[in-house]
């Protein structure tokens, strides 16, 4: 039966969330406000709640623009990147071995084909980051040159729907870049050895973010933590990616108000999944980093309820006795499926380290994240939301965590 009270909520959450603020991405104002929010209702549901500030870069778009030979091309600003108006010699690089023989030093450099089929993780990432990544930053560092133009594709297992996505996309790089699609990259080619025209006008604004971590229950050392990230990419409302994420964890808190377990519970809002420096995460592991085999188990929600097909919960490393009770889900509640194994969440930090996982998404998020053009876009947004199933997860997660807690 469909408890219409806690559906009227959970609309409420993501209207907020998703309308009344304009924007959640780490840095901005709207990300101050989604985690202030958060926090006075966890505390009006009586939960012990704490906000932990850290430094974070807010980002100002200005446009960019590419000029050649009196030709304009399209192009857009490299999220984070510095600005900049060079006017220099043209350089085309396709491939690592190219990069490594070419004098790029002063000059603008168009990095297409091989070199520009997935987006760079950014130097100081520390969760996945390939060697033949580090070493493309490391030579481009080296190098010197003026400015970077990218000509991406489609990448959405890790750009999401954006094209053309941006190459590269971090705060801790600083030779500015741009970046433009595969078509306008080919016209460019033909400017090769000229001089060609790169303004940005991106700008990066100092700013604070915060982690919201809420607490009941009464032992410290078996903590069960129920995770999921608050904040969103620039330019997208953020509702499966991952304001229903958000909404669950609100819904959660109402449920379980009058708990009083064996197991303390920890609701965490991360803040920093979409953004290049994960800061809300690795302040948590810093704060962590002595305890971190006090976790009894993690739940992260991120890409849950979708309009269409089931919700999936995901296992990883349950103890037999908590798998059996995780079984129990699909069984008892329709619409719940047992999802295959994935790893672009937050709940990859806590497999990292050992502890067992579940994570909460859709069937569909899970079967399309290679190739869905909806998250990280303005397509992301209320009317792809089901919030009958976001209240539907709560339920299953409430009966879950009672159960495993009996």
């Amino acid at each position: 039966m469909i408890d219409k009270t806690l559906v009227s909520l959970c609309e409420s959450y993501m209207y907020k969330l998703c309308k009344e603020i304009s924007e959640r991405c780490v840095g901005s104002e709207g990300n101050r406000q989604a985690t202030h929010f958060f926090a006075e209702e966890l505390d009006a549901l009586g939960w012990h709640t704490e906000s932990h500030e850290f430094d974070a870069m807010d980002w100002q778009d200005g446009g960019a623009s590419i000029t050649a030979v009196g030709r304009s091309f399209q192009a857009f600003a490299g999220p984070y990147s510095l600005a900049c108006e060079a006017n220099a010699e043209l350089v085309a690089i396709s491939n690592i071995d190219e990069l490594k023989k070419a004098d790029i030093g002063d000059k603008n450099v168009l990095l297409h084909g091989d070199i520009a089929k997935e987006q760079l993780m950014p130097k100081n990432f520390v969760f996945y980051n390939p060697e033949e990544h580090q070493e493309i930053i490391s030579l481009l560092e080296k190098g010197k040159p003026n400015a970077i133009i990218s000509a991406t594709s489609r990448n959405a297992a890790l750009a999401g729907g954006v094209y053309p996505f941006p190459l590269i996309e971090d705060g801790d790089f600083d030779i500015p870049s741009v970046y433009m699609t595969e078509e306008e990259g080919e016209k460019l080619l033909s400017y090769v050895g000229q001089s060609v025209q790169v303004n940005s006008l991106s700008r990066r604004i100092p700013a604070k973010g915060y982690n919201v971590v809420a607490k009941k229950g009464r032992n410290p050392n078996e903590r069960i933590v129920i995770t999921a990230h608050i904040d969103s990419k620039k330019g997208t409302p953020g509702a499966i990616d991952n304001g229903t994420g958000v909404a669950i964890l609100l819904l959660l808190a109402k449920l379980l108000s009058g708990y009083n377990g064996k197991r303390m519970l920890e609701i965490v809002a991360f803040n920093g999944e979409d953004y290049y420096a994960v800061p809300g995460q690795m302040l948590y592991l810093a704060q962590n980093q002595n305890h971190f085999d006090d976790i009894f188990l993690n739940i992260n929600i991120d890409g849950a309820g979708y309009k269409h097909g089931n919700s999936a919960f995901s296992f990883f490393g349950l103890p037999e006795h908590v798998q059996k009770i995780a079984e129990e889900l699909p069984r008892k509640f329709e619409g719940i499926v047992e999802g295959v194994q994935w790893v672009q969440g937050d709940h990859s930090i806590f497999i990292q380290g050992r502890r067992p996982a579940i994570a909460v998404s859709s069937e569909w998020f899970i079967e399309n994240i290679d190739s869905q053009d909806i998250t990280h876009t303005p397509k992301d947004k209320l009317d792809i939301v089901d919030c009958e199933k976001l209240v539907d997860i709560s339920k299953a997660l409430q009966y879950f965590i009672e159960k495993i807690n009996t």
